[in-house]
């Protein structure tokens, strides 16, 4: 296990786009939430970034389950969906040495998955807090530049926040709240966005891999 925490590490801080070729995943949970929202939400931002960047990220995104070996093959996983979060101690230790060892978790809340989420973190990390990322965070300044997270989707006129646990000057898991990124990264008629927040979505979602594939989530 320390020989591919190892690998992971090293593969993470030395990707860039254009060298070699990369893939990424959903991860698959159990609790009854629904892990598989947004089908088309992440394979769209690979093309996108693909685009933009001349990266070479693998088109297909598989899901991953969170105790899988495998997850430690994926240098980012995006994790969605409106209910019910259950990681079981082997699940939450698989996840945390995946994190820890240099691996990238991005959760987006679809709307209801918060009041689940936030407890099921608390037991991942116990010693570190889950903090609000601040505007001014290079999160917000790749290759986009934005004042926090754009607003996709209104619910509740709360605003949109982007949350992170930080592990030794490193981000190793962002949660985006009240923002619905993925349903702006769906293909626009899903959910009727407008043309604009397709393309806000999109970038900030690009802004995301860029920082925590390419600058390997340093602060």
């Amino acid at each position: 296990m320390k020989l591919i925490l190892s690998i992971l590490s090293f593969t993470v801080l030395s990707f860039a786009f254009g060298q070699g070729s990369y893939q990424l995943a959903v991860l698959k949970y159990s609790g009854g939430g629904d892990y598989y929202a947004n089908p088309t939400a992440v394979p769209n931002l690979v093309k996108f970034a693909n685009q933009q960047l001349n990266a070479n990220i693998s088109t297909e995104v598989p899901y991953v389950e969170v105790g899988s070996p495998l997850l430690f093959t994926f240098p980012f996983v995006h994790m969605t969906g409106h209910g019910n979060v259950v990681f079981s101690n082997a699940e939450r230790e698989n996840l945390r040495n995946y994190l820890v060892g240099g691996g990238f978790l991005h959760i987006d809340d679809n709307y209801g998955m918060d009041q689940y989420i936030r407890p099921e973190l608390e037991k991942l990390f116990p010693n570190f807090d889950l903090v609000e990322l601040p505007f001014n965070h290079p999160l917000f300044n790749q290759k986009y530049k934005f004042n926090g997270l754009p607003k996709i989707h209104e619910h509740d006129g709360e605003r949109p926040q982007a949350f992170g646990i930080i592990i030794e000057g490193r981000l190793v898991l962002l949660y985006t709240y009240e923002t619905d990124l993925g349903d702006g990264w769906e293909d626009i008629n899903v959910h009727n966005n407008t043309q604009e927040n397709h393309e806000k979505a999109l970038k900030m979602g690009l802004n995301i891999l860029q920082f925590a594939l390419i600058n390997g989530g340093l602060e």
